[in-house]
């Protein structure tokens, strides 16, 4: 875990730095505020619980807003293809730079999730698919597009399924 965080501070920009300065002192302007405004209780309360709002959910979603719009990428799967004598998937795509900056690298993750009739219970299989490959793309200048091909194997599930792509560029 302390892996993970450190990683994470690690690869901060200096828009995330923004972004977080900015929703902290819009904090501390809306808890000095509150404290101001003591009289009028109901208001006061209002002001903390608001402040405490924007603070866990303005930090998490803006960075993940902030994130898709400053690294736009477009991910497209040309083909899948189960192998015949090997328990292996190949899968093969096409990402595009779509950002107004060059990526140093490309994370490319291809999941596999099991498809049944029951439209309901798709959307709650695509939540946890069974099997997960990734791959790094170093240097895509924007603009730039390139194809890549991963192998996802073992695979041995015998019954129906998909395979969706997606990719986190910095």
């Amino acid at each position: 875990m302390k892996e993970k965080i450190t990683t994470f501070l690690h690869s901060l920009i200096i828009y995330d730095y923004i972004l977080f300065g900015s929703i902290l002192a819009l904090f501390v302007l809306l808890i000095v505020l509150a404290i101001v405004l003591r009289r009028k209780l109901g208001f006061a309360v209002f002001l903390v619980l608001f402040a405490f709002a924007l603070l866990s959910l303005g930090s998490i979603f803006g960075y993940i807003e902030m994130h898709k719009y400053l690294f736009k990428n477009k991910v497209e799967l040309i083909s899948q293809k189960k192998l015949n004598f090997t328990p292996a998937v190949v899968v093969k795509g096409k990402i595009t730079n779509e950002s107004k900056f060059d990526f140093s690298t490309c994370t490319i993750t291809a999941k596999a999730f099991k498809v049944t009739k029951n439209k309901y219970k798709n959307i709650i299989l695509k939540l946890k698919p069974f099997q997960k490959m990734s791959i790094v793309q170093k240097e895509l200048k924007k603009g730039q597009s390139k194809d890549f091909k991963m192998i996802m194997e073992p695979f041995t599930y015998k019954k129906e399924y998909n395979i969706s792509v997606e990719a986190n560029c910095l």
